[in-house]
């Protein structure tokens, strides 16, 4: 058997169940209950600075 042959036989059937068994734990990872307080924490980052006002332009310049 030629190597080409082998390596698509080994794509067709073990390999596409083992990136399918990754990808279900990836999206069970993602979605746990545990990870509620990370997902508010990462959604919350660009407000983290909203309390200080904006500099005006010539302040920055300087």
């Amino acid at each position: 058997m030629e190597t080409y042959s082998l390596l698509r036989e080994f794509a067709d059937s073990w390999m596409l169940l083992v990136l399918f068994l990754f990808f279900t734990a990836v999206v069970v990872w993602a979605f746990r209950p545990g990870s509620r307080g990370v997902h508010d924490q990462t959604a919350a980052i660009p407000f983290r600075n909203e309390d200080r006002p904006a500099q005006p332009e010539e302040a920055r310049n300087k």
